[in-house]
């Protein structure tokens, strides 16, 4: 019985987030040491710029499809999106594409960071464990991710509320989205906080990201916190890299693993399992 698991990730054309996708990797093969480990991106402007640099770009449907070629049985593919939005959305087309062009008959599917409230509590203690050593009492920690307008955008409030719970001075907000630049400068406002760390909630860390973020111009999140009189540190890393964030996505991939196997002894021939 061939079994793979499949990484869907939103991609990397740098050499910090290709290089915190392969430490996740290894953490994938420490977990799951009889599966082969393959990659597949979900951003048709990332593969293409993967291409052009002469490096791997399959698409989740192109990497089921040959891991069905080579005879492999059973398959997870878990994303590493942050929330079931466009992307995780995009992923579960490619796979239902898949099955018409001879992906593996056992398919499980694991879940982005932010998918239930479990989730969110897990991920809101996680953040507290990451904060900078660095850290004043009086300092603010902002973490930002890239936002959604669709209904899996709204994880990243109740991500707020949950860690706000815990220290009410860490915040979250989105590049594209809510909580916004003004939400988060006027929640800054209403707890007297001029200072504050600006840490990405993105899987990886791109050039163009980090720009938006900690960027030097005027408006960058950076920019415009200086402008409205709140000093800035950053820490570039992506969530993928922090430990405690990581585990929660293997604790999905654990579960999704789990329902293939399931999906085997119940002797289905042709199955794929959507998460719930």
């Amino acid at each position: 019985m061939k079994q793979a698991i499949l990484l869907a990730a939103y991609g990397a054309g740098g050499v910090q987030g290709a290089g915190a996708l392969r430490w996740f990797e290894s953490k994938v093969r420490d977990n799951f040491p009889s599966s082969s480990i393959r990659w597949a991106f979900t951003s048709m402007l990332m593969r293409r710029r993967l291409t052009a640099s002469r490096k791997k770009n399959d698409s989740v449907k192109k990497a089921l499809c040959r891991l069905g070629f080579e005879k492999y049985d059973r398959v997870t593919v878990q994303s590493l999106h942050l929330i079931p939005g466009s992307e995780y959305d995009g992923m579960l087309e490619e796979i239902e594409e898949a099955r018409y062009c001879g992906a593996p008959p056992q398919i499980s599917v694991g879940l982005p960071l932010l998918h239930d409230a479990g989730d969110i509590a897990q991920t809101a203690l996680a953040l507290l464990r990451h904060l900078p050593e660095e850290r004043g009492p009086e300092e603010a920690v902002i973490w930002i991710g890239h936002g959604a307008q669709s209904e899996g955008g709204a994880a990243y409030a109740l991500l707020t509320e949950a860690a706000q719970r815990l220290d009410p001075k860490v915040f979250v907000g989105t590049l594209s989205g809510e909580p916004g630049i003004g939400d988060i400068l006027e929640a800054l406002r209403q707890t007297r906080s001029s200072r504050a760390w600006l840490m990405p909630l993105l899987s990886v860390v791109g050039k163009h990201a980090a720009e938006d973020i900690a960027g030097e111009k005027k408006d960058s999140w950076r920019g415009i916190l200086l402008k409205n009189g709140i000093a800035c540190r950053s820490v570039l890393r992506g969530a993928i890299e922090y430990e405690n964030l990581a585990a929660v996505w293997l604790r999905h991939l654990q579960t999704a693993v789990s329902l293939t196997t399931s999906l085997v002894r119940a002797h289905n021939t042709n199955a794929i399992h959507y998460p719930g």
